[in-house]
């Protein structure tokens, strides 16, 4: 039987150089192209608070993690969780214009009443009993 090599620590990602993963790599790479294109474009004032900004930025979303997830996570969650409705409605409301549309749409539904299921006697129980114990072997007269 062959054996093969389970990889281990599947969800640590490959470090570049240093500490330094290529996630990290990358977002600080396209913050300083940002900030050079800046640098090259915009006056000091908005340079400087570009630098601060984005830079802060970058490093908060490169290096920052929460609860084990990169910091990028937390903020789709945090979208994600108020997009949602906060409060579930159990009984909702209706405006007089929703209910006039739910009745003009409404059908009549009909109920149709069970027949009332005869009740079994002590001695029809006791026979059912005993052809289920016999395996179909006792036959009620």
């Amino acid at each position: 039987m062959e054996q093969f090599v389970v990889p281990q620590f599947i969800d640590v990602e490959d470090k570049i150089f240093g500490p330094v993963t290529t996630r990290q790599f990358l977002i600080l790479l396209v913050a300083g192209l940002i900030v050079g294109i800046a640098w090259k474009l915009a006056d000091t004032t908005l340079f400087i608070f570009l630098l601060a900004v984005l830079g802060s930025f970058a490093l908060i979303l490169a290096f920052v993690k929460i609860n084990g997830q990169p910091f990028h996570y937390f903020i789709l969650n945090i979208i994600q969780t108020l997009r949602r409705p906060s409060r579930r409605i159990w009984q909702k409301f209706f405006t007089k214009k929703e209910l006039e549309d739910f009745r003009a749409s409404s059908k009549v539904v009909v109920v149709e009443v069970a027949k009332e299921i005869p009740r079994l006697s002590y001695n029809r129980i006791r026979d059912l009993s005993l052809t289920v114990n016999t395996g179909g072997y006792y036959k009620p007269e």
